[in-house]
């Protein structure tokens, strides 16, 4: 596949989804599809940071073992993970293994608290960076940025809340996934007509 391809229901996508079925269902139902719940969004910038480096499959692949060994991820729950919860995270083979990750997601938690503090919670916060709707579809994957302006805004915006791992390239494929931004190229069937 390459730009847009069709898989076995005839259907065209994306053409970075290939033939995996966990891949094609994740298109399908999830990605860039709008999301405003706070816990939900929370959820994504983790996963987020835990696939820099690494293929977002890989994750997609770990997701329930990383809902199961991060308490459903509850920030409450999180935000008060010590010592103890690092060196069990770091012998779960069922998630990303990495030390300066799984600190982050703790110390994501934290912030993610104080952000719920304030008026519109982090869904306010995070849709504050959302930029306008694309008036032109891309055509092709080469067309679709690894970040944007709007994605280094909110990294910037982050990093100063507290936040790790939330590089601007991390927080444009966070945009994506959360439907901040509509990447879905032309020809695909979850393009919607207009951008």
């Amino acid at each position: 596949m390459t730009e847009t391809g069709s898989a076995d229901d005839g259907r065209v996508r994306c053409g970075w989804v290939g033939d995996d079925p966990v891949y094609r269902a994740y298109h399908d139902a999830e990605w860039g599809v709008p999301k405003r719940d706070d816990r939900e969004l929370f959820e994504l910038l983790i996963l987020e940071g835990f696939q820099a480096g690494l293929a977002w499959i890989t994750i997609l692949r770990k997701r329930e073992g990383f809902r199961r060994a991060f308490d459903g991820f509850d920030p409450e729950r999180m935000a008060a993970y010590g010592e103890a919860d690092t060196a069990r995270l770091l012998a779960d083979p069922d998630i990303v293994r990495n030390r300066l990750k799984v600190a982050a997601a703790a110390t994501n938690a934290r912030a993610f608290l104080l952000a719920m503090d304030e008026p519109g919670g982090f869904s306010g916060l995070v849709w504050s960076f959302a930029p306008p709707p694309r008036s032109v579809r891309p055509v092709s994957l080469a067309e679709i940025p690894a970040k944007s302006p709007e994605s280094g805004a909110m990294s910037k915006e982050l990093k100063r809340r507290g936040f790790t791992f939330v590089g601007s390239t991390i927080c444009y494929a966070f945009m994506q996934s959360a439907g901040l931004v509509d990447d879905h190229v032309e020809g695909c069937f979850r393009a919607q007509s207009g951008g």
